[in-house]
């Protein structure tokens, strides 16, 4: 019936959509979600291409970055993912997933992420470690990156400052931009404030 892959899904999606009477988040989670499954590119992918001109605008698109797990994410890798879906992405964050590996726990802090990416997204999700306490200190870093993010939107003079910090740097960032060494350092003080609560908990 279809002439591709990427027509039939469009197509699928956009009457469930329709059907649904166009909710205000809707997502679509793409055959080609990452840099790496795309060909020869993300820019030049005739499946993303074919989706970005069917899917209806309303349809948010999920991206999960250059990979599945994906280290860094930048506002120019983005800016051509946004060119060839025609929609800012929904990014589907893997740093912190484990689902895959039950020997790979990570506790670091939200960190990869240049500054100003904002601008270039149309959401974030944040896939975790499948252990729950695991996930303190990604969710409460995640929080401080987004806070800095929000202030960088409020000065727009200072977004898109790709800092080295932000790539796991050890230089010093500039003033009011998102640090993972500050933000992991008041996840862990709260953490603990948190771990002490419990602790006092009757039964505990």
């Amino acid at each position: 019936v279809f002439p591709s892959l990427a027509q039939a899904q469009a197509s699928v999606a956009n009457e469930v959509y329709r059907e649904l009477g166009q909710p205000s988040v809707f997502l679509f989670c793409p055959t080609e979600y990452c840099g790496s499954l795309c060909s020869p590119s993300p820019g030049q992918s005739c499946y993303l291409l074919t989706l970005g001109q069917e899917l209806l605008p309303g349809i948010g698109v999920i991206w999960t970055g250059p990979k599945v797990v994906s280290q860094e994410l930048s506002a120019t890798l983005l800016e051509e993912v946004e060119g060839v879906l025609q929609r800012r992405p929904i990014i589907w964050d893997n740093l912190y997933a484990n689902d895959y590996d039950c020997r790979r726990v990570f506790l670091g802090p939200y960190t990869g992420r240049a500054p100003g990416l904002m601008p270039r997204l149309r959401g974030l999700l944040l896939n975790p470690n499948c252990e729950l306490q695991a996930n303190f200190i990604p969710i409460h870093t995640l929080g401080s990156w987004f806070r800095s993010e929000l202030r960088s939107c409020a000065h727009p003079d200072h977004a898109g400052m790709e800092t080295a910090a932000a790539l796991g740097d050890s230089q010093a960032p500039p003033e009011g931009s998102y640090s993972p060494q500050e933000a992991l350092e008041l996840a862990l003080h709260d953490w603990v404030a948190e771990i002490n609560w419990q602790a006092l908990e009757p039964g505990r």
